[in-house]
Formats: structure tokens, sequence, C-alpha cells
């Protein structure tokens, strides 16, 4: 025996070396783990001394094996990859996600999250519109239903908030962009419907204004999530018009930066590193498709795995207690920039 106290459910999977979810698919059904892992699971139990929150559970079972992600646009890669992620880890814990997209649509966000009140679901894991959120609407869910926010926060909302350090992402291009060339322009849409796009630009501001430059922020027009082609025409209409500031250029996201692409190759502007390169680009998220852009885009990386891990198992201890935490947690992961021959 052991003098260890374990205190939940997430503390026991750590010292008995079974994973979280195996760990909550046992106690909400023994028969449905193998039975070699059972045993394990069975024998941790003895050594640890562990006995779960009998009530808490008994509550949890009340509740469906239901459970919610919302995402603002499902067709957007990034949200698909998170999405894609999250989904099967609750799978893989016994647990039935079902998908919805808002469509950067409030009145649709709000539409979603009182039809998922009416499932009862054990739990929602939502990435909402941000700014754009009716936030009396999100408050009201978040206070009925056990709610943990991914990918933008809004202050005070939900249990809990896991997402990435949206400073990092610029911190780490404009510092490397200036040092290995000219300082970066910033290039953005005007009214953006991506939740973090006005983050950005304020790290950038910053950012630059810590190291002595001038910055230069380029807003084109254009709204909603066709960025791809929001870029290419803004970027169109700025070189036609010769308004370009500087031979570099952050996009304020890959998608954007992929538009921005388009209209220099259409420009026959060679982008890249070379002594030939009229222009270098850099972006932020590494999309599933910044690799095969022409040149591969230099761009500052999510943690895709460490976002959605955490936002699932920060929302299977939440059920676990009952729906409620005693305080709100903030989760953020740093970027990872990752050089290709754009910048």
């Amino acid at each position: 025996m052991t003098q260890k106290k374990i205190r939940n459910m997430e503390e026991f999977a750590a010292v008995s070396g079974i994973s979280r979810p195996t760990v909550s698919k046992y106690f909400h059904d023994p028969e449905s783990v193998r039975a070699s892992t059972r045993a394990r699971i069975e024998e941790a139990l003895e050594r640890y001394e562990y006995r779960p929150n009998v009530y808490a559970m008994n509550q949890n079972r009340r509740l469906t094996k239901n459970i919610g992600i919302v995402v603002p646009y499902l067709a957007d890669p990034f949200f698909a990859e998170i999405a894609r992620n999250i989904e099967q880890r609750c799978i893989d814990a016994g647990y039935r996600p079902t998908l919805y997209s808002s469509h950067g649509i409030p009145e649709l966000e709000v539409e979603i999250l009182d039809g998922l009140r009416s499932l009862k679901p054990a739990g929602v894991l939502l990435a909402p519109l941000g700014r754009a959120s009716i936030k009396g609407e999100i408050e009201r869910f978040c206070k009925a239903v056990p709610t943990v926010i991914f990918d933008s926060n809004i202050e005070g909302m939900g249990a809990a908030f896991i997402g990435s350090d949206n400073a990092s992402f610029v911190d780490q291009t404009v510092e490397y962009l200036s040092r290995s060339g000219t300082a970066p322009s910033f290039f953005e849409m005007r009214h953006p419907a991506n939740p973090n796009a006005n983050k950005r630009r304020i790290a950038y501001l910053t950012r630059m204004e810590k190291l002595g430059l001038s910055p230069h922020v380029i807003s084109v027009g254009g709204e909603g999530w066709a960025f791809e082609e929001i870029g290419r025409q803004g970027c169109l209409t700025m070189l036609e018009r010769d308004e370009l500031p500087t031979d570099t250029v952050l996009c304020s996201n890959d998608r954007l930066a992929i538009g921005f692409l388009s209209a220099c190759y259409e420009k026959n502007l060679r982008v890249g590193i070379g002594a030939d390169c009229d222009l270098r680009v850099a972006s932020m998220d590494d999309h599933p498709f910044a690799r095969f852009t022409c040149p591969p885009l230099t761009t500052a990386a999510h943690d895709y795995e460490a976002v959605s891990n955490r936002s699932v198992e920060t929302l299977f201890e939440l059920i676990e207690a009952g729906g409620k935490f005693a305080n709100r947690t903030e989760t953020l992961y740093p970027a990872r920039l990752i050089l290709r021959a754009s910048a």
C-alpha cells in the first residue's frame, strides 16, 4: 500500500500509467475496456486506495453521453483539423460527439447552443465567434451546461479556456523577419471574421514598437470567410496602386497568405529568399496546405494536438467535478516557427 493521496481521476491516470480517456471509460462501464486493461486499473485502485467521487459520477450518469463541439466555420481547415482531433478523443473515451458550425453567424451560434441545451449533453466544447458572439446568450448557456471554451477566449465565460498564445505567433515571425531582412508590413482584413485577428494586429504593433521599428498595417476590404479570395483581391489592388510599403509581408493568417501568393504569381512577382526574389511573405497558423503553396509558406504553427487534447481532458475533468470548477482556468500554448521557402 502507498500513502500517496489521489485526489481525482486525472491524478489516478497519471500515477497508474493508464490514459485518462481509458480510465474514464472504465468508471462509466468496466466491461467497455479490455480485460488486461481492466485488471491493471483494478490493481492500481487497490495500490493507491483510490475511490472516485461516487456522488459526482452518479450525477454525471443522469446525463446523456452526448458532447457538443461547436466551431465558427467547419469548412476552414484549421477548425476542421482541431475538431477532428477533439472528436476522436471523445469517441475513444466512450462519448458521442456531434460537430456544429455556426458559419460565422452570431444568431446561428445561439440557435445551435439552444438546440444543444435540449439534448442535455454531458458537456460542450465551444470555439465561439468571439467579439461577434452575442455574449449574453453565451454566458447564459455556459451557466446551464458544462462548457470549455477553446481557440477564442471570451473573458470570464465557460469553466475554462484553452487556446494558442497569439502574441507568440507574432513575436516569433516579426523578430525572425526583421533579423533576416526588411521588417514586415502586416496584411489583414479590415473587418476580420477570424476571432483572433485583432489580437494579432495589436501584437504586431506592440512587437514593432519594442524593436524600435516603424509598423505598416495594410487593411484590405472584404467580409466573411473567403479569406483566400479576399487576400488575392486585396493584394492585386495594392500592387496595382504601388502601395506596398516594404518588400516583406506578414499576413494575419495563412489563408490570406495563400491568396496573397496567388496575386503575386499573377503579377509575375517572385516570392522567396533568393537574390532574384521580389518579396518575402510569411504568415501564422500552419494551415494544413501551407507546406504545399508555391513557394512553401513560412509560418508560425499552432500546437493542434496540445490544444485539442487539453480541451478534451479539461471537459472530462469538468464533467467528473459535477459541471463546475472552483476557479476558471486559462491555458495558452505558444506557437512554433516553421521556416520554409517563402521567407
